[in-house]
């Protein structure tokens, strides 16, 4: 008698990936600095980034709290679990609304012509409705993070 299929326990993931003209140290910078955190992290919907703290080691911390149009304040924060510096970051992921609900973020910034492609690796969602969530979020931040290098090219 044949065995029954384990149940799937793949939870969803989404995968993102722009093009910036640039080069992949400002894209570190970018990721990495609280100040500059401030200026583009978050969907459109996100109005300002009062709070952003990194400690970019191993180990280390990082969160950021966003404050919505509606006066809602999204805090999330992680846990930096592999860093090459200019080219590649892992870390924990837990809004602290839900923090039980942790998934895992690999950014990696690839060199290329004229400039490097981001791709954005977010795995582990708690299920497909948080991975429709975060797709909306991160798309919407990548096009922010787009127009903040933008500026900081003409500044």
């Amino acid at each position: 008698m044949a065995k029954p299929a384990a149940p799937r326990t793949e939870r969803p993931s989404l995968t993102l990936r722009r093009h910036y003209p640039v080069a992949p140290e400002k894209v570190w910078r970018a990721w990495t600095d609280p100040q500059a955190l401030k200026a583009w992290f978050g969907p459109d919907e996100i109005v300002s980034v009062p709070l952003a703290e990194v400690d970019l080691r191993v180990g280390g911390r990082f969160r950021v709290a966003m404050l919505a149009a509606d006066g809602e304040t999204h805090d999330v924060s992680g846990v930096y679990q592999e860093l090459v510096t200019n080219r590649k970051l892992v870390f924990s992921w837990a809004w602290r609304s839900t923090p039980e609900r942790e998934s895992r973020v690999t950014v990696r910034i690839e060199p290329d012509g004229n400039g490097c492609e981001l791709v954005l690796l977010h795995e582990q969602f708690f299920d497909e409705a948080a991975r429709e969530g975060h797709s909306h979020g991160w798309t919407g931040a990548m096009v922010k993070l787009g127009k903040w290098l933008a500026q900081q090219q003409g500044a």
